[in-house]
């Protein structure tokens, strides 16, 4: 029960921090990114790619952060502004005006993926309105 509860918070407060990016911040949304580093044969990478990466594009997080893939085996990435190299993939780095914001490192599933994001987001994004809640979790779910 309690798990639960706090997944649902958690889920709100992602929701509210990305509508206030998205009505209060377009300026940053341009800014900012995410980046993906992949790398061929990666379990992890394929199972985001089955449960998150045909639902990110139509999310208000990748208006807020495009993703941009990057494959550390083949991609020689210019000046990312990452403040550690990349090591184990998939890592996700939130990248705002030219520095890192934040990782993930890994990929368990999708509440965590989700719930991680959120962190990142609140950090570049004004803070949320209590009056968002379930909206666009469920603009997820429904897609």
């Amino acid at each position: 029960m309690y798990h639960s509860m706090a997944r649902k918070l958690l889920k709100s407060m992602l929701l509210c921090g990305i509508l206030s990016a998205a009505a209060f911040a377009p300026a940053a949304a341009r800014a900012a990114e995410l980046l993906m580093f992949e790398r061929d044969g990666c379990v992890w990478c394929a199972r985001w790619d089955r449960e998150i990466g045909p639902i990110y594009p139509k999310t208000d997080e990748a208006r807020l952060l495009p993703l941009r893939r990057i494959n550390i085996d083949r991609d020689k990435a210019a000046d990312l502004g990452l403040a550690s190299p990349v090591r184990f993939t998939p890592t996700f780095v939130v990248i705002d005006k030219g520095r890192e914001v934040g990782r993930i490192t890994g990929y368990i599933n999708d509440d965590a993926f989700w719930g991680l994001l959120g962190i990142l987001v609140a950090k570049i994004a004004p803070s949320p309105h209590p009056n968002h809640t379930e909206r666009g979790l469920a603009q997820r779910k429904a897609s």
